[in-house]
């Protein structure tokens, strides 16, 4: 298995970020598909994908390398940079980084991506030279087309997710917040997090820690590496479906209202009192006294991070939401 190991210094410091590119080759990668499997992504994909895949048609290049892309194990660090680490990254501050790879580097990176692919692949349509270049130009016509449009919503389920995570960081320390970022990744001894279960050797963290990536529109996860030491791990959020509108008037609503059962079922994610307010538009008042009922009432708690107050569901919450 591949382990990542950070010191107490690297721990201490390893932090979320927010990566526009990172985001942008997740969903070029899923809109690549010819089918999308996840029932929450379909509406995207089935509305983008037909148009997409004409757009990338039209250049050999677009469309060897996204169609590699969406069919590897190994996706070329060329195309994922780990982030500056901040959570106002922004799309240009990260392309720099791809178009500066030279031509034998990507050629490389694709080889080895070639070799670790479930398709057959050649290379043919790598062609000419200055290639990263190109790569960096796909990627911000992907941006612009298709991430950029719905930036603003989809920031702010990926801002829910790391205070989600947050909560947990602060509340049970890190294994319980790498919980479910991955069907592999896991928190491994005192100083380790296990990112895969293939063989491989094991990946020292730098002292300026690790950076953790969500991305909103991606099924899996990835690693992303830049020497000598910088690692960033890219992970889709959870509970994306949970977005989606959940059904009223059953017994839950009739038994401790409509809004307040909104809260509890909206807190499959914990949530600030501001981020309650804005998800189920309801004025911030309205949601503070309700939260004050069901703080009472021992069904949701709240822990405080600097100075905002993450609430979550208690066991009884859940087992209310579960049975109602």
């Amino acid at each position: 298995m591949v382990l990542l190991r950070l010191s107490s210094q690297a721990l201490s410091r390893s932090r979320f970020a927010l990566s526009p590119l990172a985001e942008t080759v997740a969903s070029m990668i899923l809109l690549a598909k010819a089918q999308m499997a996840n029932p929450w992504l379909a509406e995207w994909h089935d509305r983008h994908h037909a148009d997409f895949a004409s757009a990338v048609a039209a250049d050999p290049f677009a469309a060897g390398l996204v169609r590699l892309l969406s069919s590897t194990r190994w996706l070329p660090a060329f195309a994922t940079v780990p982030p500056p680490g901040s959570m106002r990254t922004t799309l240009a501050d990260e392309l720099p980084a791809v178009a500066a790879v030279d031509d034998e580097m990507v050629l490389a990176e694709l080889t080895r991506s070639v070799e670790h692919s479930w398709a057959t692949h050649d290379l043919a349509w790598l062609t000419g030279k200055g290639w990263a270049p190109r790569v960096a130009e796909l990627l911000a016509w992907g941006w612009r087309t298709y991430i950029e449009p719905e930036w603003p919503q989809r920031r702010a389920m990926l801002e829910r997710d790391i205070t989600y995570r947050a909560g947990l960081l602060a509340t049970h320390g890190w294994p319980r917040a790498l919980k479910r970022m991955g069907r592999r990744i896991a928190w491994v001894g005192p100083d380790a997090i296990r990112f895969n279960t293939q063989d491989g050797p094991d990946r020292v963290v730098g002292d300026d820690g690790m950076l953790f990536v969500p991305v909103s529109r991606s099924s899996g996860s990835w690693l992303c590496v830049a020497p000598p030491d910088r690692h960033a791990l890219v992970y889709p959020i959870r509970g994306y479906a949970a977005e989606q509108a959940q059904p009223q008037g059953d017994a839950l609503d009739r038994l401790v209202g409509a809004n307040r059962a909104a809260i509890l079922r909206s807190l499959d994610q914990p949530a600030t009192s501001s981020e309650l307010a804005t998800n189920l538009e309801l004025s911030l008042g309205t949601v503070g006294g309700h939260i004050a009922v069901l703080r009472d009432a021992n069904l949701i708690a709240g822990t405080r991070i600097g100075r905002w107050v993450i609430y979550r569901r208690t066991e009884t919450g859940d087992d209310l939401v579960g049975n109602a």
